[in-house]
């Protein structure tokens, strides 16, 4: 089952082209805008409760098949930070480059998110 969608498709778009034009600069309503359409986006293409995925101060979103996860601190999660968030789910950026730069903290056995990254839907249009 697909999460509830709260950022139209064509905003999130919007604002993800507005970052790529200017990662460093670009304002923070539309940079909250792409990261809230790309975890909506994460959590339709990997649906499910095992993974916690945090992009602070920005959003998070649970997603992955496997045990749900339903009080305290979940077994599985992903946190980073909203620069390194957009740049992984665009493709600037590989799953394991980040990890290993330590840009990504991942913890627990369903936090790889490779598999999902880069996502279709954050692919430029042309």
């Amino acid at each position: 089952m697909a999460g509830r969608r709260r950022t139209a498709p064509d905003d999130g778009r919007a604002a993800l082209d507005v970052w790529r034009a200017d990662p460093a600069g670009v304002p923070t309503p539309a940079r909250r805008t792409a990261v809230r359409f790309t975890l909506e986006e994460l959590a339709d293409v990997a649906p499910g409760n095992a993974v916690e995925v945090r992009v602070p101060p920005d959003g998070a979103v649970q997603a992955v098949q496997g045990p749900r996860h339903t009080r305290g601190t979940p077994p599985n999660v992903v946190e980073t930070d909203p620069q390194t968030w957009l740049a992984l789910v665009t493709g600037a950026l590989t799953w394991h480059e980040a990890v290993a730069a330590g840009n990504v903290r991942a913890s627990g056995e369903r936090a790889d998110l490779s598999a999902w990254l880069p996502l279709q839907a954050a692919r430029p249009r042309l």
